[in-house]
């Protein structure tokens, strides 16, 4: 990123937008020293690439398709825009986990390029989990789902600016750039951003919002909580897990609440 020069006269929180979505997708937005920094100190800009992520990622649902083909094009669409960083980071923390062993011998395989049977494991379950949710998603409607995607990515996103502000570091790597760049009280406006995917909800699905949104900070905590025991601290790879874990929780939990209540 530092052979793009930084773009001048962008206001600091658009040039932290334009490193999120620099750092999360493969959206063609540029990048730069100065995109990067501001992204660092800034986690609401997590948020606001959740927005944009989510809401291309549910155009699927809009289209008059079956509903596994709709299904198949949001897998399609998330990533492409979001690219595998994320996914590679799941199955980084999979091989990880698979480790019987300390610490040190857990973050030797982070750095191993070659996928394990619990790299392989945790992202086949994932994709499953994934497309079963995206199926509960499509068969509440349109306007529910695209909705719903759009809470679920934003909810993902508040999950790893949660770990940015509030974790720790153990090595050397993207988490030690990223990690505690920004201080708890950060999170202040990333709630204040993530309200919106609440307040959007058609009459009697605000439960269900509410839902998918508080799933993805708790899961990212847990995945958090786990890569410090563990691991020592947050990685980077545990970001990309809280982001593929996140969204699936979020899915998941607004599904089941908008069943059965």
């Amino acid at each position: 990123m530092a052979g793009v020069r930084p773009r001048g006269g962008d206001r600091p929180v658009l040039t932290a937008v334009r490193g999120a979505l620099a750092f999360l997708t493969r959206l063609p937005v540029g990048g730069g020293e100065d995109a990067w920094n501001a992204f660092r100190a800034t986690p609401v800009a997590f948020v606001v690439a959740g927005y944009v992520v989510g809401g291309i990622a549910a155009l699927p649902h809009l289209l008059p398709i079956p509903i596994p083909t709709t299904v198949a094009l949001y897998l399609g669409t998330l990533y492409l825009v979001t690219g595998v960083t994320h996914v590679d980071g799941l199955a980084d923390l999979g091989d990880a986990a698979a480790v019987h062993g300390t610490a040190d011998e857990r973050r030797a395989v982070l750095k191993d390029s070659q996928t394990g049977v619990g790299g392989a494991l945790a992202i086949g379950l994932a994709l499953l989990a994934l497309a079963l949710g995206g199926l509960g998603v499509a068969g509440a409607g349109p306007r529910v789902a695209v909705r719903l995607v759009v809470a679920a990515e934003v909810s993902a996103k508040v999950g790893m600016a949660a770990l940015v502000a509030l974790g720790s570091t153990g090595h050397e790597g993207l988490g030690s750039a990223v990690v505690g760049a920004a201080k708890g009280r950060s999170l202040l406006p990333v709630v204040v951003a993530a309200v919106p995917a609440a307040l959007a909800a058609p009459v009697g699905t605000g439960p269900t919002l509410v839902a998918a949104l508080l799933a993805g900070p708790a899961v990212a905590l847990l995945v958090g909580r786990w890569a410090t025991t563990r691991l020592g601290g947050v990685t980077g790879d545990a970001l990309g897990a809280a982001n593929e874990c996140g969204r699936i929780a979020a899915l998941h939990a607004g599904v089941i609440v908008w069943t059965l209540w």
